[in-house]
């Protein structure tokens, strides 16, 4: 039997006991509010886990590798949230073609005269939505901007409606905050869809979405569908801002103590950025997380013990208020809790899937890399 002290460290685990309350816990939040998820494959990148949370359910990518992966899994209706390069048309157009509801993203005239140009040349309908800013985080116009109107007249038949994302909600610390952007995503984008509307234009589209407000929404009116990705492992970020607890992080990394420096008060490990990504989402929030929480092989936290430094395959382990780190033996195997569930989970080409404190690893998941 293959338990999780066989394989060589580090290597990317999953509890699947956590993973199915996590989804159960937002599916049945968006049932009582009335709108569908469509699930965002970008934090898994992996079939199975899709599969497990989402059967046959709509998806959302952020590469076109992703629609491919997916489509090629039987995955036919795709949204592909991230602005679209022209350049890149061609594997749209392949995906079509292959019964793929494939739906892409835009926010100026550019891109919707080169979608709405391509789409004639080829025959084809190409859906696209519009994004809109509803926070400033990044891309989109406001409901405000007259290029709203310009883009989707642009766009003509291929105009599908409008999406928009609170970036802004992952600074977001505490649950009025997070209500509060909730609600002014749902907001901008029924506004946005109705100045379409208003212009004559089809808007059956209204798409919002980030784990926060997923969680923190009460009003969905409006809305046709809510994305959301890193809810299926959560993360120390999503911890840090009261969307969930250290005890519903899905995601960790196997790690093996390989070297001690007692002077410093450091323990090593075989797990730098590599293993786990050199993000520091933390590092903003009340409580600093360093590079993540050390548990033990059964998921249990180490009390005071964080992952403080990391080298391409060094990992440094120490506490948190200068106490000495607990004893930790050569050869010891801890697993590290991320900050961000995307940027770990990337490091890695695989899943292996473990339910609570069993050390079997009952399956080996699949992950998807590349763009």
């Amino acid at each position: 039997m293959t338990t999780v002290d066989t394989p060589d460290t580090p290597f990317a685990v999953i509890d699947a006991d956590r993973l199915d309350r996590n989804a159960a816990r937002l599916r049945a939040h968006l049932d009582g509010l009335g709108v569908p998820l469509r699930l965002h494959v970008k934090t898994c990148k992996s079939v199975e886990v899709a599969e497990r949370v989402h059967a046959g359910g709509p998806i959302t990518v952020s590469t076109l590798a992703e629609a491919e992966h997916f489509a090629d899994a039987g995955h036919t209706d795709v949204l592909y949230a991230v602005g679209i390069d022209p350049h890149k048309l061609p594997r749209v157009a392949a995906l079509l073609r292959r019964g793929v509801t494939l739906t892409v993203l835009l926010d100026s005239i550019a891109q919707a005269q080169a979608v709405a140009r391509f789409a004639q040349e080829e025959d084809l309908r190409i859906p696209a939505l519009v994004e809109i800013d509803c926070d400033g985080h990044r891309g989109g116009v406001t409901p405000a901007d007259p290029a709203l109107v310009h883009i989707g007249q642009s766009l003509g038949d291929n105009l599908a409606g409008v999406l928009t994302h609170a970036g802004e909600s992952y600074f977001a610390y505490t649950p009025e905050a997070l209500h509060e952007s909730a609600q002014n995503e749902r907001n901008v984008a029924v506004t946005a869809a109705e100045v379409l509307r208003a212009a004559g234009l089809p808007c059956p589209v209204v798409s919002v979405g980030s784990t926060p407000t997923a969680h923190a929404a009460t009003d969905l009116s409006g809305v046709t569908e809510v994305r959301a990705g890193n809810y299926v492992f959560f993360d120390l970020v999503m911890a840090g801002i009261g969307v969930c607890s250290t005890d519903d992080l899905a995601l960790s990394v196997v790690v093996t103590v390989i070297g001690h420096q007692t002077e410093k008060n450091w323990v090593l490990t075989d797990g730098g950025w590599m293993a786990t990504s050199r993000d520091r989402g933390t590092q903003a929030q009340a409580v600093d997380q360093g590079y993540g929480l050390v548990a033990d092989l059964t998921g249990a936290l180490i009390p005071g013990l964080l992952m403080t430094g990391a080298s391409q395959e060094h990992g440094v382990l120490s506490t948190r208020d200068g106490e000495p780190v607990p004893d930790l033996p050569i050869g010891t195997r801890l697993r590290i809790l991320p900050n961000h569930a995307c940027a770990t989970a990337a490091q890695h080409d695989r899943y292996h899937v473990v339910s609570g404190a069993n050390p079997a690893v009952e399956a080996t998941w699949s992950r998807l890399r590349g763009w």
